[in-house]
């Protein structure tokens, strides 16, 4: 049983499988972006994000550990220069891993893995939108629209013609009600409708009297 037995051994004893770690992310951050085999990249990526992590951390223990560790000097000088303020925004997933097919001759899968390009927070890699959020639209006014073709068109006097003759009427024909002439018809309905209703109370008040009468 492989009980606490964390990592992959990666067909290696200890020193070598520290050595092959160790070039790797050395390789890594000169190159920013390396080929390798699937299983060597995912061992790779927790030993690189601690390096970035202690980097971010930026006192002297921490650059001491990270140049014990590197293979070369230089390198660890550009993680704590450059890649420190490239990531300062991001927490965690500094680095991304892309399969990359399998090797001719023993079919091993392939891998790129690379660091991410400067951090702009999750939606780095979302399209910018070109009008900004704070910018208002401003209403265009009435005399800025321009004319619609349709009503430019002239329709010529023959077909209209046709359209009278055919029994429509034009709008210059139909002659639009006064509101005086409104309020006089809505007057008239209501004192026909009030008219109607008293007819009706008299016919139900005869047929009572009608009623009692022919009663014993």
């Amino acid at each position: 049983m492989r009980h606490r037995k964390a990592g992959k051994k990666l067909g290696r004893d200890s020193s070598h499988r520290k050595a092959v770690l160790r070039n790797l992310v050395t390789s890594l951050f000169r190159y920013e972006e390396i080929s390798t085999t699937h299983a060597k990249a995912k061992a790779l990526r927790p030993v690189a994000e601690k390096m970035i992590t202690l980097a971010k951390r930026g006192d002297l223990h921490a650059r001491r550990q990270v140049v014990s560790y590197f293979m070369d000097k230089s390198v660890a000088n550009k993680l704590f220069d450059q890649m420190s303020v490239r990531f300062l925004d991001r927490q965690g997933g500094y680095v991304r891993i892309l399969r990359a097919g399998h090797r001719v001759g023993d079919n091993a899968p392939l891998a790129i893995i690379q660091l991410l390009l400067a951090d702009k927070g999750k939606g780095a890699d979302k399209p910018i939108k070109r009008e900004q959020k704070g910018a208002e639209k401003v209403p265009k006014k009435a005399s800025d629209k321009q004319e619609s073709p349709k009503s430019t068109i002239k329709v010529p006097e023959a077909e209209e013609e046709k359209d009278t003759s055919k029994g429509k009427k034009k709008a210059s024909d139909v002659k639009k009600e006064s509101p005086k002439r409104k309020t006089e018809v809505a007057e008239e309905k209501k004192d026909s409708r009030d008219k109607q209703g008293i007819s009706k109370d008299k016919v139900k008040v005869a047929k009572r009297k009608q009623e009692k009468a022919e009663k014993p």
